[in-house]
């Protein structure tokens, strides 16, 4: 019966002889290939961090680890597959069945008896008890309001996912600048007071000294112990809180917590980059929360036009080939087939749909304009986002300016307080206090630089002049 089966099918083609091994390397070839082309190169996970790092490697890194980034990535990625499955609806779908039927009792006709009406009505059994149908079915979509919709949509769609992407990223640009700068201001606060610190040990043992020898009272040199161990403990308390800014860093990175991170940076350059032009005007349409809004729009203007037209029919063609196996006896089924086929259109109209259409017509309407008024609304915020960001960073700037004077005045003050002290013009309370004012203005200065490096980073992201490589 097999046999008989296979006679029925199309006979293959002859191959030519090849080599075994020439099959194994194609066989290679194909798996390689269906590899790459099934897993898309994404950044390995938890690799190494570069070697003393700058701001710009640790934004880079970031760009392709974080992984809100990633998710965003494989959004897309998912995305471009549900439009490629909308557009595969245009594409001839095709299908193949196989059906066996046993039919125990066979079906019933009744006929009138033409030859003899007297007999009465004939009762006819039709058909036979073994059926087999391989069939084949083949339809091509001609128009649809539901796939049209997907077909214009398809740039809007994925345009609204890499807009999602470039706001992440944003993100990440702002944020791991911010605790990069946020770890300078405490290795330049623990430089600060390294250098405080031992110019206070010299202080105790001198003043120490002085004691020993009567030149001084001893409150000269407790005075000293005491501002010391100050600048020790708050050095220390800083120095603590250094490992968890490094965790964070690493965090919003998206580096594994075990890599070792070492930072490299330029002050000059850091009070160089502090400068911004505060006469740009803002532009709300370089806003990248701007432009996905509009992008939304865009896809609900689709929406409206699916329900606007949405009484117009699908037509579609098809085409069916059937080759039907009927016999009473199973061993026999297979033998003899009897083919019927069909080709055609076929035109779906709706006539109506209780009011369906019009409303939800009606709610896309509404909800372009709720999209209307998510616009109005996110401008207002980009506007109050930039004059607050703009405030700040004239008032940081302008602090900074004051404080790198007050830094220049309070090492000057040391500077004169410390020799007359040793002239003995002066006490020592006066140069533990002119010490204390000197660590301050210094402290102060690189808070005042971070808030400014910070706050720039706030007036461009309100700009929309926060770029990153479109390739990461």
């Amino acid at each position: 019966m097999i046999q008989d089966v296979l006679g029925l099918m199309p006979r293959p083609l002859s191959w030519p002889r090849i080599n075994p091994r020439h099959w194994l390397a194609a066989l290679a070839m194909l798996l390689v290939l269906h590899s790459a082309s099934a897993q898309a190169p994404t950044a390995p996970v938890g690799q190494p961090l570069p070697a003393n790092a700058t701001l710009d490697q640790c934004v880079e890194f970031a760009l392709r680890n974080q992984p809100l980034v990633r998710q965003s990535q494989l959004d897309e990625r998912i995305a471009e597959r549900n439009v490629r499955i909308g557009l595969s609806y245009w594409l001839p779908q095709i299908n193949g069945t196989g059906v066996y039927t046993r039919n125990i009792q066979l079906q019933a006709s009744v006929l009138p008896n033409f030859a003899d009406p007297a007999a009465g009505q004939q009762i006819i059994r039709i058909g036979l008890k073994n059926v087999s149908t391989i069939g084949l079915q083949a339809t091509q979509l001609l128009y649809s309001n539901d796939v049209l919709r997907a077909a214009r949509s398809v740039r809007a769609t994925r345009l609204n996912y890499a807009q999602t992407t470039s706001l992440n990223k944003i993100d990440v640009v702002t944020n791991v600048s911010k605790a990069f700068y946020d770890i300078l201001l405490t290795e330049e606060q623990l430089r600060i007071l390294k250098e405080d610190i031992q110019r206070q040990e010299r202080q105790v043992r001198d003043a120490k000294a002085q004691y020993e020898v009567g030149i001084a009272d001893k409150t000269d040199f407790l005075r000293a112990d005491i501002s010391l161990k100050n600048a020790t403990a708050q050095r220390r308390s800083t120095a603590a809180s250094l490992p968890g800014k490094y965790a964070t860093l690493k965090q919003l990175m998206g580096a594994a917590p075990d890599n070792k991170l070492a930072l490299s940076y330029d002050t000059l350059e850091m009070v160089r980059q502090t400068l911004l032009d505060t006469t740009v005007q803002l532009a709300y349409e370089k806003r990248v929360e701007i432009q996905q809004l509009q992008t939304q729009k865009q896809l609900q203007r689709y929406n409206i036009d699916y329900y606007r037209y949405g009484f117009l029919p699908s037509l579609s063609s098809f085409y069916n080939y059937n080759r039907v196996y009927q016999n009473n006896e199973f061993s026999e089924l297979y033998k003899r087939a009897f083919p019927n086929q069909q080709a055609g259109l076929q035109l779906a109209l709706p006539i109506f749909t209780g009011t369906r259409r019009l409303q939800n017509l009606k709610i896309a309407e509404l909800q372009d304009e709720q999209l209307d008024l998510t616009i109005f609304d996110a401008k207002n915020q980009i506007n109050s986002e930039f004059e607050q960001a703009m405030g700040a960073y004239k008032g940081s700037l302008n602090e900074l300016y004051t404080i790198e004077q007050n830094v220049a005045d309070a090492k000057e003050v040391y500077r004169i307080l410390n020799l007359q002290y040793r002239e003995g013009l002066r006490t020592f309370l006066d140069v533990i206090i002119a010490e204390t004012d000197l660590r301050t203005a210094q402290l102060s200065y690189y808070n005042a630089l971070f808030n400014v490096l910070s706050t720039k980073l706030d007036v461009q992201r309100a700009l929309g002049n926060i770029t990153f490589n479109q390739n990461q």
